[in-house]
């Protein structure tokens, strides 16, 4: 029998350490302990929200005061089907458990974000999507079913054609409709453990989003933005496009693990726990436009239209090379801003972002360009364009004025016809989450959450940020 009690209270944060929340905390093993979760919280009167790995950006996994349920312990592959590339999984499984799981019988998760450690569950709720995601959408596109208990106490199975309504909300629903338990995903077969990278650099942002949109039907492509320059240079930076090793062209024991574990030392001498910190001291304005300084001339120089070949883990999960690489922000943390634009748009639409961001003295340090289509779930962030994430260090100091820039944004990419993406977000309004979902699809989702959870039980941060804050 659960109960509440100070033992179970934690302090957790969002990933970027921007955010701190207190919650009664509840790991599951099973699916009972998800219906008596339910039982507590109806009868405390208290909220239910949902954690799996806690990469969230944002206020997605947070539950100030209320509980939060995690699901490292429901993380057993339930089925794999080798021959034909369908693997079952609970929702705590993890992305790096998955790829090792199948990796060495030839196979490949279509979607990869840029880590590996999500969980599959956390991933379909945020509808993730990877540096492929024109020619291979979001990893939601791949899910054949999943089975998800409700806070209404049903057990349901949900797939493009049974119970459909409830399957394309779920997924990107974050976690505010019901449970996922058990998922079936299509992965993707392989025949060698290796990508090859193009790089090349691109003089401002007309030529990135140029060169990406060309290489948009590659395996991969992604565009590095150095978002410190100004005039003719605004918006520079690095493109690497990748497409997958065949098997006549490489070597298949590349597919063996040992292949692709990536090291856990610089030149095999310094652990790369340690790099984070020889980091820190750049992460600042000058810093940043030194470093993106030497980081530009290196593509210019040293990397231009030049291949090499990569491990499918290297490529795939660069944010794992750095352990705790979001330290370097310091104390305050960091948010990230993330914008999705259509194709006329876009180019517009981010000169004016990274021209506003640095007349208000707030330059990110991080920009990353990709390609996007549009895809068939109900609260999708996804259009025919691109998106442009960009990352915000977080001070005491420029906490206020940071926030009062971000609201400024989001003014340019609705003017823009743009959308946002939950995963990322710590701060759009449900004024600005009507404006670009549109007044029917908040009302379906509305609609669908009274159906599935008549107690309103399922609520996060972000939840209320967004859906009950109507003065937001």
């Amino acid at each position: 029998m659960l109960e509440l009690n100070t033992d179970r209270i934690q302090s957790l944060e969002n990933f970027g350490h921007s955010l701190h929340r207190s919650s009664y905390y509840f790991d599951m093993q099973r699916e009972d302990d998800i219906k008596e979760v339910f039982k507590l919280a109806k009868k405390e009167e208290l909220t239910v929200a949902l954690r799996g790995s806690g990469r969230s950006y944002g206020d997605a996994s947070l539950n100030g005061g209320q509980i939060l349920i995690g699901f490292e312990l429901m993380n057993k592959v339930l089925s794999w089907d080798k021959k034909n590339g369908v693997i079952v999984v609970e929702p705590g499984v993890t992305i790096e458990q998955m790829w090792k799981h199948v990796l060495e019988d030839g196979w490949w998760s279509p979607v990869v974000p840029g880590t590996m450690i999500p969980t599959i569950a956390g991933c379909l709720a945020s509808n993730v999507h990877g540096k492929n995601n024109w020619v291979a959408g979001t990893l939601g596109e791949h899910v054949i079913e999943f089975e998800a208990i409700l806070p209404s106490g049903k057990k349901v199975t949900c797939s493009p054609k049974k119970n459909k309504n409830l399957f394309y909300a779920m997924i990107s629903g974050m976690g505010m409709l019901g449970i996922f338990t058990s998922i079936t995903l299509q992965l993707k077969p392989i025949e060698t453990g290796e990508v090859d990278v193009l790089a090349w650099a691109e003089p401002n942002l007309a030529g990135m989003i140029a060169a990406v949109d060309a290489h948009k039907e590659e395996d991969y492509v992604v565009g590095w933005v150095d978002c410190t320059q100004r005039g003719k240079n605004l918006g520079r930076g690095q493109i690497h496009s990748a497409s997958y090793v065949k098997a006549a062209d490489g070597d298949s024991e590349t597919l063996k693990l040992s292949h692709q574990i990536l090291p856990d030392r610089i030149m095999g001498i310094m652990p790369k726990g340690l790099l984070y910190r020889f980091m820190k001291p750049f992460t600042n304005d000058p810093g940043t436009r030194l470093v993106n300084f030497g980081r530009y001339m290196q593509a210019r120089l040293l990397q231009h239209n030049k291949t090499v070949r990569e491990s499918l883990a290297a490529f795939s999960f660069l944010l794992d090379y750095v352990p705790n690489w979001e330290l370097i922000y310091g104390e305050g943390g960091l948010i990230q801003y993330q914008s999705f634009v259509p194709k006329k748009n876009a180019e517009d639409c981010f000169r004016k972002i990274l021209e506003l961001s640095q007349q208000r003295g707030l330059p990110s340090y991080l920009g990353v360009l990709k390609r996007h289509r549009p895809d068939p779930f109900l609260l999708s962030h996804a259009v025919d364009g691109f998106s442009l994430a960009l990352d915000f260090r977080v001070t005491d100091a420029n906490r206020e004025k940071l926030a009062a820039m971000l609201t400024e944004l989001d003014q340019i990419v609705l003017k823009h016809k743009g959308r946002f993406y939950f995963a990322k977000d710590s701060h759009v309004s449900a004024k600005t989450v009507r404006a670009y979902l549109g007044k029917k699809t908040v009302e379906q989702f509305k609609a669908l959450k009274a159906k599935s959870d008549p107690h309103n039980i399922l609520q996060s941060d972000l939840y209320r940020r967004c859906f009950l804050n109507v003065n937001g």
